[in-house]
């Protein structure tokens, strides 16, 4: 299916489109970009603008064409698909790595997703969030509205986070973690029976999620046990 593109969005060279997405007024797509199928983007979104970096280039890529050099382009914006991206939210060009956003994600108004971050499917932004650059927020997460990220934070799939806290350390999978600075305080029961798990295996799992203890032995659904096997097998230096 065609993009629907409003004439008075600006979609600069070096940005690619897949097919069916709604891009609103006022928009302003920079390249390089690359963005999947499906995404609605509404008015005044700009997406691949440059990372907030005083060192580094400031291109004026919405009018000029990429150079294909990312030391001066930046290093890209790669969107999935079936992303709804409300008013006013921004999203950065990476420095050294491409900011990559994931799919059926929802990015409430003026959200803000920095430069060389990773963000993975189905994750909820709530309005006037806020991440620092080279953050990881894995799949499935949710931050509140306000919430802040320091840079480099890392953010656990299914994690809950709080309105207005403010986070400046990793926040474990399936945890709720709230206040300034934000602190773990349970373990998201919501989310997990969400995805089918019955209370004897969250519980089971309580330990693990709140580091205390090994990965048990117990049976998942099959997309959850490979995101929780590949969280508990993270590098570990991403702390």
């Amino acid at each position: 299916m065609a993009n629907r593109i409003h004439p008075t969005a600006v979609v600069g060279a070096g940005v690619e489109l897949g097919e069916d997405n709604v891009i609103g007024p006022f928009a302003v797509l920079a390249g390089p970009v690359r963005i999947g199928d499906g995404n609605w983007i509404g008015p005044h979104v700009t997406i691949g603008t440059p990372g907030e970096d005083r060192s580094r280039p400031h291109p004026a890529a919405w009018e000029d064409t990429p150079t294909g050099d990312p030391d001066h382009d930046g290093h890209g914006v790669v969107i999935g698909s079936r992303n709804r991206i409300r008013e006013y939210v921004s999203v950065h060009q990476g420095t050294w790595r491409t900011t990559t956003v994931g799919s059926d994600g929802y990015y409430l108004r003026n959200s803000h997703i920095a430069h060389d971050c990773l963000v993975g499917d189905g994750v909820t932004i709530a309005s006037n969030a806020v991440t620092g650059g080279h953050c990881h927020i894995w799949d499935g997460a949710n931050l509140g509205m306000g919430a802040i990220l320091h840079q480099k934070v890392v953010i656990g799939p299914g994690a809950m986070i709080g309105m207005g806290s403010a986070v400046r350390r990793e926040i474990g999978a399936f945890t709720i973690a709230v206040g300034n600075p934000a602190r773990v305080t349970g373990v998201n029961v919501v989310g997990l029976s969400r995805r089918g798990l019955d209370e004897e295996t969250i519980e089971a799992l309580g330990p693990w999620l709140k580091g205390k203890e090994g990965l048990p032995d117990v049976t998942l659904p099959h997309d959850l046990s490979t995101l929780v096997k590949a969280w508990d097998a993270r590098p570990r230096e991403e702390h």
